[in-house]
């Protein structure tokens, strides 16, 4: 057996079912190898688009995403998306080709291992025959056990090399993995308990851990025991709000300020799976007079405001809780708190869309579109936004219970989201789902959108287009600058999606988005709508970093 076949064995015996990537001369052995195998090869437009397909693809299944490239120039495209992926904790495994062993020479050749450190993932490499089946294990054991990426860097002649000793029986990396259920320290539990026997006004904030540990039930019990409001991280957007009237949204810089106002009278502060960053809670200002309670199983974590939580609880988020409730219910602990008919009545302002649009011709206020967005989109369809001004609306205006899955924050790096999004449908059987992103970000990676009408992935882009860029046209303003440098015209993006075999449409009404969103439920395929946006609206979390406002 060749090495390249071997490779291509592991993949698939690590669950390996589709690859993103481009072929070269240094993988497209081990590509073969996978087709023949029944593994499904999407080949994209551009090596860093599919490390972020694969990046999505790995959220949206929930195990490792694999991304091949060829060597040097296909290694080094990958740079951006790769430490998006890093930040953003996404298991994945990079199969890249390499020169053969020992050619510095090569006109592609790369110091892969040095260029793996520089961003920030994984390196192992698969310097003899003998080493390839161990390389492709320890690959997907490092992914899974600590949710990094890692690339495995195969010389094209060690690929080519006969395998003499191919163990048939080899183990994947899963058969290795026995998670350990983390138990929480009742001495701890019991200190929670009564940090919450304490207090009056409870808030419990949940994370993207608590998601992925399917721990609603028990954040549910929870609350209605401590009367507790409801917040999320941005990572956890909107989980649970169909659940209880005492969601209050997102936590921090996108929360509103009917939320705000209720979360600051805190005196207690319940996290589960969240990190607390700076951003949760505004480095310690939303919440001033609280004591914090912490559920997460990584080691002991600093919070945003640079201190310890109060108590913190290393365990599974659903043993965590359903102990702590079970505590509270042994010692007759019932707190009414923010379960109020007054708060209730307070919160309904935050549901509600603003008195008037600003009006300008041929364009339709960010705010407008996003509640028309929200009511049109059935709620099953998921939701990716990406980074930028324009995507701060959608941040904060998405109402509607629906999976949200934010790029905001990794990276910083604009363009990932549609790619992103592309990658989790394909995990998901296809089913349709939509991304909103600015029209700089989008048109970053327009060449792939050809990649979904190719493979009839039916994405819907919303380009929320100002034509500029839009962080930088009012951060400009804000300092003095002059902010149409940062504006760049752009043509009609639906005609462009059009050209491209999909559907499109640019639209500049209430109406014309209305009728171009029923278009796409009516028979969803990928389509790009085009959605020409006033630069006269300054978003909530903008307002108040440029200019100090309290919205």
């Amino acid at each position: 057996m060749k090495v390249y076949e071997a490779l291509a064995e592991a993949f698939v015996r690590e669950g390996t079912s589709d690859v993103f990537g481009m072929m070269g001369d240094a993988n497209m052995h081990w590509m073969a190898a996978l087709a023949d195998r029944g593994v499904r090869l999407y080949e994209v437009r551009h090596e860093g688009s599919g490390l972020g397909m694969a990046d999505g693809w790995a959220r949206g299944a929930g195990r490792p995403g694999v991304v091949t490239t060829t060597s040097g120039p296909g290694v080094s495209q990958l740079a951006t998306s790769m430490i998006v992926a890093a930040r953003a904790r996404t298991p994945l495994v990079a199969f890249c080709g390499e020169v053969p062993l020992g050619d510095d020479g090569a006109v592609q050749y790369l110091d892969q291992r040095r260029f793996a450190a520089a961003i920030e993932c994984e390196f192992i490499h698969v310097s003899r025959p003998e080493a390839a089946q161990e390389a492709v294990r320890r690959a997907f054991y490092l992914a899974r056990t600590e949710s990094k990426p890692v690339m495995i860097s195969a010389p094209v002649d060690v690929q080519l090399a006969e395998l003499d000793d191919y163990d048939e029986d080899f183990a994947p990396s899963t058969d290795l993995i026995s998670p350990p259920r983390m138990l929480p320290d009742p001495d701890r539990v019991e200190a929670a308990c009564e940090l919450i026997r304490n207090a009056k006004r409870v808030v419990i904030i949940a994370g993207r851990g608590a998601r992925r540990a399917d721990a609603g039930e028990q954040i549910l019990a929870l609350q209605e025991r401590t009367g507790a409001l409801l917040a999320t991280t941005l990572q956890a957007k909107n989980w649970l709000c169909d659940r209880t009237d005492f969601h209050v949204g997102l936590s921090g810089l996108f929360g509103d300020k009917p939320s705000m106002e209720l979360l600051q009278e805190a005196d207690c502060v319940i996290a589960v799976g969240a990190s607390l960053n700076h951003y949760t809670i505004e480095s310690g200002y939303l919440y001033p007079e609280a004591a914090y309670i912490q559920i997460d199983t990584a080691p002991h974590l600093v919070m945003g405001n640079g201190r310890a939580a109060d108590c913190y609880l290393q365990s599974d988020a659903v043993t965590a809780l359903t102990e702590l409730t079970r505590v509270l219910d042994e010692r007759s602990v019932r707190l009414e708190g923010f379960h109020t008919d007054a708060v209730l009545h307070h919160l309904t302002a935050r549901r509600e869309p603003p008195a008037e649009y600003v009006r300008e011709p041929g364009l339709i206020d960010p705010r407008e579109a996003i509640w028309i967005l929200d009511r049109e989109l059935p709620g099953e369809m998921s939701l990716v936004l990406g980074s930028g001004h324009q995507t701060d609306f959608g941040t904060m205006l998405f109402q509607r219970s629906r999976e949200v899955l934010s790029n905001y924050g990794m990276f910083g790096a604009i363009g990932q989201a549609p790619l992103i999004a592309l990658g989790q449908m394909i995990a998901r059987g296809n089913r349709p789902g939509f991304v909103v992103e600015g029209d700089a970000s989008f048109l970053m990676h327009l060449s792939e959108f050809e990649t979904a009408v190719r493979y009839d992935v039916p994405l819907l882009v919303v380009v929320m287009n100002d034509q500029g860029l839009g962080a930088e046209y009012h951060k400009a303003k804000a300092k003095g600058l002059d902010p149409d440098l940062a504006t760049i015209t752009t043509p009609e993006l639906g005609r462009v999606a059009q050209a491209l075999g999909g559907g499109g449409a640019t639209v500049r009404t209430p109406q014309e988005l209305g009728d171009a969103l029923a278009e796409y439920v009516r028979a969803p395929r990928p389509t790009v709508i085009d959605v020409r946006i006033t630069r006269e609206v300054l978003s909530t979390p903008y307002r108040r970093i440029q200019y100090g406002e309290d919205v």
